[in-house]
């Protein structure tokens, strides 16, 4: 007898077990050779698109790969030549004066930093989509969903959105950068550093700021462009102006042409003549076009030569509105007032000389 035969007997009749109930078919040898060719068959069938569902994947998360580290090797090579032409702008006469090198490196690395992030996100996220289409998952309720959440995420998270985009701006409108003297409105100051949502400012006592950017509304940039220097002299209204503005013109040429007020002055000290006139005194005006954020130390060099050269030529300088005159001029304030008078003692002989005569009352007769 064959083995199928006897398989196929032992399979018809099955054997009782001891607890009198019945067993589970033992599988054949025939059952398992028909799993195995029906396996065979699908795995035939489906190996084609199942290598290519592979090769797609694969190719798709190399040319992403690939894509990002090309993207992002371009991004650093432009940073890295802006950087170099800073440096070569910095050795220069006139960029030693106009660029600040750390300004431009840490907007540069700002810039750089965004871009990548941004390729980046673009790069692997669109590999990721097509990863997913490409096991024929339906990709609508996913980017519905991500719409959906990227809408309240953005209602709850408004205040974060706003400051980075307002820091992107302004990174790329280089509105101020590091070393810029600035009024953000809010606060004012020294930028020490940048950022996407936060800029530090250092105040005036030191102190540092961390203002947002999405609540800057309007920047007075102080650091870019040029500045102004304006000094006003106050001096008495009998001055002689043709001698004031003499000395005043002598000081102005004289400080033009010394180191180092001849590279911060980006023009000429400018006598603009009376800004205004009093009773007691007259104001004259002094200006002068300086380097960025170099106005406050001209003005007192001025301040202190205008000061120096009126001392040497005589020329008194009074307190503008409130002046008043020399104190050997003004009048003695007790000129006015009497002499104390003997009368003011009551126990003087004048006074009690002038006192009304009283009558006298006899005594009474003693008892």
């Amino acid at each position: 007898m064959s083995l199928s035969a006897v398989l196929a007997a032992a399979g018809a009749s099955p054997s009782p077990s001891p607890s009198g109930s019945t067993a589970q078919p033992v599988p054949t040898l025939q059952d398992a050779q028909e799993h195995a060719t029906n396996a065979a068959t699908w795995v035939e069938q489906n190996w084609s698109t199942w290598l290519a569902m592979g090769l797609q994947i694969v190719l798709v998360v190399v040319v992403a790969v690939a894509l990002r580290a090309v993207v992002r090797r371009a991004i650093t090579k432009l940073i890295e030549r802006m950087t170099r032409t800073v440096q070569a702008s910095e050795g220069s006469a006139l960029g030693g004066l106009l660029v600040n090198v750390e300004r431009r490196r840490q907007r540069a690395a700002a810039i750089g930093s965004v871009l990548r992030s941004v390729a980046s996100f673009l790069i692997l996220g669109t590999a990721a989509l097509m990863v997913l289409s490409t096991f024929r998952i339906n990709l609508a309720p996913l980017l519905a969903s991500a719409g959906v959440a990227g809408v309240a995420i953005g209602f709850g998270a408004r205040n974060l959105v706003t400051d980075f985009l307002s820091g992107v701006f302004m990174i790329l409108e280089d509105q101020y950068g590091v070393g810029d003297t600035i009024d953000a409105g809010v606060a004012s100051g020294e930028v020490i550093e940048v950022g996407l949502r936060v800029t530090k400012l250092r105040g005036a006592g030191g102190e540092i700021w961390y203002v947002r950017n999405g609540e800057v509304k309007r920047i007075g940039n102080l650091s870019q462009g040029w500045a102004t220097a304006g000094v006003d002299v106050t001096v008495k209204a009998s001055e002689d102006l043709d001698r004031v503005k003499a000395v005043l013109d002598e000081v102005a040429e004289k400080m033009t042409k010394e180191e180092p007020w001849n590279e911060l002055l980006w023009g000429p000290v400018e006598v603009l003549g009376l800004d205004s006139v009093l009773i007691d005194s007259m104001v004259v005006r002094l200006s002068a076009r300086t380097m960025p954020g170099k106005s406050v130390a001209v003005e007192r060099e001025l301040r202190w030569r205008v000061k120096r050269a009126f001392d040497a030529a005589s020329i008194r300088i009074v307190g503008g509105a409130t002046a008043v005159e020399d104190v050997e001029d003004a009048p003695d304030p007790t000129a006015a007032v009497a002499a104390p008078s003997v009368y003011a003692n009551a126990e003087s002989p004048q006074s009690a000389a002038a006192a009304p005569i009283t009558t006298q009352r006899p005594a009474p007769p003693g008892k």
